[in-house]
């Protein structure tokens, strides 16, 4: 039995890390081209869950499969979710382009405070239930307890999506723009790569991601609110700096770690506090290894 609960903590985690990794994906990515904490990442995921729960419920009630309502659903939050991340890269931080970090962290939390209260208004401040688009199917036994299927689905649609992209990344002409682009922007532009594209490509590409994860956990746990952006875009920050901000393998080993300690801690030790485990590891990580595990140091010279 032991055993079989360290597995259940495994897999939990694992699940976990998964949905923090499709959110990091956002954060670390954007960091890497334009050096920029977008702390308003965490409400495209809600959105991306919110458009799920408006697309799933209308389709439901007009008699759809439940295959289609799926399909159509997740299109449209990836697609409503893009929409508002190139948005929000085109109103709030490409005018502040040449301005100091400092003003463009500033409008990405002021965004991110605007997106969190206008679905507040334009929804409600309670909870909402969201039907479960995951079909539950039999496990093998005796192990059924140990994983169920939306948590078995997580994860394997975060290996898809990471593997996509990679593929993006390393082998198609966008990627190579990309990695020129988060090296040297005034070089990639002068070797015709266009930089204003890029980056809003960027942030499309990890607006989709985060939209994937808030689907996903809002159908596994049932439930959306408006606020549900704000820890877990805080905790995927933590991944993304606990693996090095800017490097997507060390978003996604970031995002692992913070998932398998956290299921850990809350099963041998406490749930109580779970969140402020999360904040606690910000705090270590900025003490010991600000540059993450998988981050190099930079000297900038003044």
């Amino acid at each position: 039995m032991e055993f079989d609960f360290f597995l259940e903590l495994f897999f939990g985690g694992l699940t976990r890390g998964s949905i923090y990794a499709l959110i990091a994906l956002g954060y670390t990515m954007v960091y890497g081209i334009i050096q920029l904490i977008n702390f308003a990442h965490g409400e495209i995921y809600m959105i991306g869950a919110f458009t799920g729960l408006i697309v799933s419920s209308v389709l439901t009630m007009a008699g759809f499969p439940q295959l289609a309502v799926v399909v159509v659903a997740a299109c449209a939050a990836v697609i409503y979710a893009c929409s508002y991340g190139y948005t929000m890269e085109k109103i709030a931080y490409k005018p502040l382009r040449n301005a100091p970090r400092l003003s463009a962290l500033i409008s990405a939390i002021g965004m991110s405070l605007f997106l969190q209260n206008y679905v507040l208004l334009a929804q409600t401040s309670d909870f909402l239930p969201f039907p479960s688009l995951i079909p539950d199917f039999e496990f093998w036994e005796p192990y059924a307890h140990i994983m169920t299927s939306p948590e078995l689905v997580i994860i394997i649609t975060t290996i898809v999506v990471m593997i996509g992209l990679t593929f993006l990344i390393k082998f198609t002409q966008v990627g190579k723009a990309m990695r020129a682009t988060s090296q040297d922007q005034t070089m990639a532009a002068l070797l015709g790569v266009n930089v204003d594209r890029i980056i809003s490509i960027t942030f499309v590409v990890g607006s989709a991601t985060a939209a994937i994860g808030g689907l996903l956990i809002a159908s596994h746990i049932g439930q959306i609110n408006f606020y549900m952006g704000f820890i877990a875009g805080i905790k995927a920050f933590v991944a993304a700096v606990l693996g090095g901000i800017g490097s997507i393998p060390g978003a996604v080993l970031g995002s692992l770690v913070l998932g398998w300690t956290e299921s850990f801690f809350t099963g041998y030790i406490s749930s109580d506090y779970e969140d402020v485990f999360a904040f606690l590891f910000l705090v270590l990580i900025l003490i010991f290894r600000p540059s993450g595990i998988l981050g190099r140091s930079e000297t900038q010279k003044v």
